[in-house]
């Protein structure tokens, strides 16, 4: 996979993509570039047959501060219409991150504020260090986190987000475990190795089956049982029929593992 990376590294091996946000000296910050190489990095992964899981981490000692100082002082000066297009771009950088088919690990450390917080709950599975601290500055800076709410609300819920949106205050790892933003946290020298737990879980499950939870989970959530019967037996009828799913049934009846387990 040739790509040309400036603000990100990429490390792929045994089916385990590896993305870091690779700007340690100002805080793993985003800007315009960042932005545009994590949806086309993110694209290329969702195509990849060869990527089973992929893995989000920051370089340095901070996984995310938000937006980046410099970009902010150009997006002051933008008027409406390029600001709706910056704004338009980083909404699709979440979305691309929650729906691709890959299950996605956010590795994080030492700060994850703003937007960078915003990629944590895109995620389906994120683990903390010990001593990272979350929070929501937009109101701070007069702003609001609006294309990051979806995901947020997803995980915390309203009461919390009611709390840290419009405070603005940090808040610790445990208390983002206690609120569901995260699912773990582990002193910061374990931290690798929790990760490598949960891809080892990961890569036990079927690639195709895994899409289609996560499709399933964007289907039936929020929604009522009456509404979404119907094509729930269409899902599991469609993939009980399909080459993985009697692969898988194949396996477990011959008591073996199946052909996708590594």
């Amino acid at each position: 996979m040739a790509l040309n990376l400036e603000r990100l590294e990429l490390v792929i091996d045994d089916g385990v993509a590896r993305l870091w946000l690779s700007r340690p000296e100002v805080r793993n910050a985003f800007d315009g570039r960042m932005v545009t190489e994590l949806r086309r990095v993110l694209g290329e992964l969702a195509a990849s047959d060869s990527v089973r899981v992929v893995v989000l981490g920051g370089r340095g000692k901070v996984f995310s501060a938000g937006a980046d100082l410099d970009w902010m002082k150009e997006l002051a000066g933008f008027g409406p219409e390029e600001n709706l297009r910056e704004a338009r771009e980083m909404a699709e950088l979440f979305f691309a991150l929650a729906t691709s088919p890959r299950p996605v690990v956010a590795r994080v450390q030492g700060a994850a504020l703003g937007g960078g917080v915003g990629l944590v709950a895109a995620c389906d599975i994120a683990v903390a260090a010990e001593g990272t601290r979350f929070g929501f500055p937009e109101v701070r800076l007069g702003l609001v986190p609006a294309v990051i709410s979806p995901y947020v609300l997803s995980r915390i819920g309203e009461s919390a987000a009611r709390e840290y949106f419009l405070t603005g205050e940090r808040f610790e790892a445990e208390k983002a475990r206690e609120i569901g933003l995260v699912r773990a946290v582990v002193p910061e020298g374990e931290l690798d190795g929790a990760i490598d737990g949960r891809v080892r879980e990961l890569l036990q499950a079927g690639p195709q089956a895994i899409a289609e939870a996560k499709a399933l989970l964007r289907a039936v959530t929020g929604r009522r049982v009456e509404d979404v019967r119907e094509d729930t037996v269409a899902r599991i009828a469609a993939v009980r029929a399909s080459a993985e799913g009697q692969e898988g049934l194949k396996a477990f009846l011959e008591k073996r593992k199946p052909d996708w387990v590594p």
